[in-house]
């Protein structure tokens, strides 16, 4: 009953917030998860890069448009 209602709640909320949803499942995963049964590997640099910038484009959508065309001075 609790995973339906869990589903019910995160399909109504907006795509951006249904991955912080999914983001904080994995931490809660990975910290409290049997980590006997997954297999983690080492990061590489490149793995690293990608979730690292991942991370910081997340919500950019959302956020308010601060400059217009009409501001750009030069071309």
């Amino acid at each position: 009953m609790q995973l339906d209602e869990l589903i019910s709640m995160v399909s109504r909320l907006p795509p951006a917030r249904q991955q912080e949803v999914i983001d904080f499942a994995a931490f809660l995963e990975q910290r409290y998860g049997d980590n006997s049964k997954t297999n983690q590997a080492e990061w590489t640099g490149k793995d690293f890069k990608t979730m690292s910038v991942e991370q910081a484009m997340r919500g950019i959508e959302d956020e308010p448009e601060l400059y217009s065309d009409s501001d750009i001075r030069e071309r």
